[in-house]
């Protein structure tokens, strides 16, 4: 074992818990991991203080502090995907049947810059006809990278639970604010699960939520290091994928996996920057679009490559 040691922050998963407990090493170096919960601490904290060496970060958080210079850079390392159809949750009184009547209405999301959330609004726009510039988007939390400005029709508000905002009617809806148990909150697609598979068939993108970034100066010292992390990674990940009895078939307390066995089939996890290029690319027209960033950036721009 290498006496370099980096300190790592990063969720726990069938394919990242093996990078904690042992099983699979480096040479060159040791890993020390804090845990950290709930997992977007881990990208404020990072974004904000460079607290670590390794860290998880979500796509919009990173093309976004990418911007603004932050002293970290992506690996092709793409730790979870999910699809969004079924993230929208409204309220019962609003009178919301169809994602057109979402026009002109109040939207709750924890933050301007939330990768869900980018993702949901583009498919929302450019499936189903929403006018995203006609929704006063209504925040319960800040944003990570503390000097992004929010465009006009984002304000905040007083509360930082998602569910209440729905609920007290202070909001027409919510994205990306989980399991609210009350019959006064109800999806916006009973068929969430068709209407993803349609739009992957329709784009072949399994969208990509998070991401590994490592700090710039590690990889400006150590040059042989993305090679180490990457490969590292991403035999604890082939390994996890190997493991599973079958991905037509896949363990059902495994959301991404069970998602990707239903809907694509292959690996679930693929850590290809030319595999996951088109999902990026598109990713960051919609940052653009959305006012994230204020003019598109190449993919391969983001991310180290390993040698």
């Amino acid at each position: 074992m290498g006496t370099l040691n980096l300190h790592a922050a990063i969720a726990n998963y069938g394919h990242t818990t093996t990078l904690k407990d042992g099983t699979f090493t480096s040479d060159e170096f040791e890993l020390s991991h804090t845990e950290i919960s709930p997992v977007p601490m881990i990208f404020r904290r990072m974004v904000r203080n460079l607290e670590f060496d390794i860290a998880e970060m979500a796509l919009a958080t990173y093309i976004c502090s990418k911007h603004y210079g932050k002293g970290f850079t992506a690996l092709p390392v793409f730790l979870t995907r999910a699809f969004y159809h079924g993230g929208i949750m409204c309220n019962v009184n609003s009178n919301i049947k169809e994602p057109k009547d979402l026009n002109g209405k109040r939207i709750g999301t924890r933050s301007y810059t939330l990768t869900p959330g980018i993702w949901t609004k583009a498919i929302l726009q450019t499936e189903h006809g929403v006018d995203l510039d006609s929704i006063t988007w209504v925040l319960s939390g800040d944003e990570h990278v503390a000097e992004y400005q929010t465009p006009p029709g984002v304000i905040s508000s007083e509360k930082n639970d998602l569910g209440e905002m729905l609920l007290s009617g202070e909001v027409d809806a919510v994205i990306g604010a989980g399991p609210i148990e009350s019959p006064n909150a109800v999806p916006l697609f009973e068929n969430p699960d068709d209407l993803d598979a349609n739009w992957y068939s329709k784009t072949n993108i399994y969208p990509i939520s998070h991401l590994l970034v490592v700090k710039d100066d590690l990889l400006i010292e150590k040059p042989w290091l993305e090679k180490e992390i990457y490969d590292l990674f991403k035999t604890a990940k082939d390994s996890y994928i190997e493991s599973l009895p079958s991905l037509d078939q896949p363990d059902s307390n495994d959301l991404q996996t069970r998602q990707l066995g239903e809907v694509v089939g292959g690996d679930p996890l693929p850590y290809d920057l030319n595999e996951a290029y088109q999902g990026i690319d598109t990713f960051i027209k919609f940052n653009v679009d959305q006012k994230i960033i204020p003019e598109y950036v190449n993919p391969e721009s983001l991310f180290t490559m390993p040698k």
